[in-house]
């Protein structure tokens, strides 16, 4: 029998963005020009501060949107490193979606599908949940490659996280609107050579205890 492999697992801290104006109430979807608010930059640096007490942290990484790179600078900042901007872990292309209210898309006959079984829609004009999936898992196994044996911060959107954490569980996609990833915070994944470990989930940058 081989040796079992003593290369550590990488750790993965998946964080959110933080608060923005339109948060719960629109779908902003890959539009530009939308930052945080004043909660969502206060609960940036709360995260910022949460992971500065790790040991190590290699690299920060975030999706191109503002909201993204905003809470990645505030981590980026308190580790003393530049945030490294991945397009991989940019937000689900909602295509003709894009800016659309909560409550207009949620009387769409479409919703039900999107909640109930979202590995068979694709949104007009836009991505398919499938390849979210696809994406943000390919992503993050590059990063793991990059940086093996060590802990990397990757800021990114509700539904990629939620997409990536259920492939990491090994939850079937048209189960993964069960999963709750709140603003800012932090979901936690070991990569190693036996598979992902799931150290958290949807834990509050602010210690505080989900809501």
């Amino acid at each position: 029998m081989a040796p079992a492999s003593r290369t550590a697992p990488t750790t993965v801290l998946l964080v959110r963005h933080g608060l923005t104006p339109t948060t719960g109430r629109v779908l902003p979807g890959r539009s530009l020009g939308l930052h945080l608010s004043d909660e969502g930059r206060r609960q940036a640096e709360a995260a910022a501060r949460r992971i500065a007490k790790l040991e190590r942290v290699a690299a920060v990484y975030a999706s191109p949107l503002e909201r993204a790179r905003e809470t990645a600078l505030a981590i980026a900042k308190a580790r003393g490193l530049a945030v490294r901007i991945d397009r991989g872990l940019l937000e689900l292309d909602i295509g003709a979606w894009t800016g659309s209210s909560l409550a207009r898309v949620s009387r769409k006959p479409e919703w039900a599908q999107v909640q109930r079984y979202p590995s068979g829609f694709r949104f007009p004009d836009g991505e398919s949940f499938t390849e979210m999936q696809a994406r943000i898992t390919g992503t993050l196994a590059a990063l793991v490659a990059r940086h093996r044996g060590g802990t990397i911060v990757a800021v990114s959107h509700a539904d990629p996280i939620k997409a990536a954490l259920a492939h990491a569980l090994g939850m079937h996609l048209d189960h993964f609107q069960r999963l709750v990833i709140a603003p800012a915070s932090i979901t936690t994944i070991a990569y190693g050579a036996t598979g992902p470990v799931v150290i958290g989930v949807n834990v509050p940058s602010d210690g505080a205890k989900p809501a």
